[in-house]
């Protein structure tokens, strides 16, 4: 694993014992990720009045939380935005769309729960055309590494679609680490890009003859479309040269 990519996860992990100590009662874990909170000064131990001792923030600890809980809103909104991008191109080519829809997948012998950040069906009158489309959107390289080592979770979504996509900003990744059952769009954030993101396929999915079963459809008629506006553009869904 790249080193940047572990010290992003190792970031992470000391963020996640910050927010734990902050909502509990500060309960000592005499362990690594505590020695290097104590070091740098965001945590301290504080005696009780009956013995013992708890943990508790210190001012830099909380401005460290604070810190993080900008770079998560800023990382939330642009993988909302790319969502909205994705929805948007998808209902102006025809389809019929849902976001962060709730689903099972038989993999094996087992059912597992995922949930799409773009689900999308041809709107048509034939089950046998429906051709379901799942997008899963990455604004991260530690998100995208951390998924594709889930080969469960890959194989529900390729399970449920006719075509599976991993949708992100050119550059996140080499074509080469992607896995050979999944395409890839590219998303260009550039001036001269339409609303902003240019969409360009990197490789076509591979196709696959599959029809929505009765536990989808239930969700989708529970849930119904989303309503996305959807006006004439002249930019579509993988146009262009990779």
């Amino acid at each position: 694993m790249p080193r940047n990519d572990h010290n992003a996860r190792h970031q992470r992990a000391l963020t996640r014992r910050l927010r734990s100590y902050y909502r509990s009662a500060g309960w000592p874990c005499h362990d690594n990720l505590e020695i290097e909170l104590l070091g740098a000064g965001l945590i301290e131990r504080r005696p009780q009045p009956h013995g013992g001792e708890h943990i508790g923030l210190t001012a830099a600890g909380i401005d460290s939380l604070g810190a993080a809980l900008v770079r998560n809103r800023g990382a939330k909104s642009a993988h909302e935005a790319l969502v909205e991008r994705v929805a948007l191109e998808l209902a102006r080519a025809g389809r019929l769309v849902w976001r962060d829809l709730n689903l099972r997948a038989r993999v094996g012998a087992t059912w597992k729960p995922c949930r799409p950040d773009v689900y999308s069906i041809r709107n048509t009158s034939l089950a046998a055309g429906t051709r379901p489309v799942i997008h899963e959107i990455k604004v991260h390289r530690a998100d995208l590494l951390s998924d594709l080592q889930r080969a469960d979770k890959r194989a529900a979504y390729i399970a449920l679609s006719s075509e599976f996509f991993y949708v992100m900003p050119r550059g996140l990744a080499q074509l080469h680490e992607i896995p050979e059952d999944s395409g890839v769009l590219w998303a260009d954030t550039t001036d001269t890009c339409h609303d902003g993101h240019c969409l360009r396929l990197g490789r076509a999915s591979p196709r696959r003859l599959l029809q929505p079963e009765l536990s989808v459809w239930m969700a989708l008629a529970r849930r119904g479309a989303d309503a996305v506006d959807a006006e004439p553009a002249q930019l579509r869904l993988g146009a262009g040269p990779a």
